[in-house]
């Protein structure tokens, strides 16, 4: 289902009531797609799927960037902000 976002507005529960149902509802601004309503369920198949294959990665890949040579220290170039952030 397509709808603007100020229709979605008055009838924000009813498409809510839609996205549990399984339907995915499409927000549009001056027609253009800005945002979609879904159910949670769908929402965590999703984000489930991506972090299953970051971590997979993770352990397969743990420690071969270790023994490289590279220098990961923090430099001017790429400075670490989250020390300090006027660094």
């Amino acid at each position: 289902m397509r709808i603007s976002i100020y229709e979605a507005r008055n009838n924000f529960s009813s498409l809510v009531k839609l996205a549990e149902e399984g339907e995915v509802v499409e927000l549009t601004h001056y027609d253009k797609p800005v945002a979609v309503i879904i159910s949670y369920e769908d929402f965590e198949n999703i984000t489930t799927k991506e972090e299953n294959w970051l971590m997979k990665w993770r352990k397969e890949n743990e420690g071969q960037l270790d023994n490289l040579g590279f220098d990961f220290t923090p430099s001017r170039e790429c400075p670490d902000y989250s020390k300090d952030p006027w660094a």
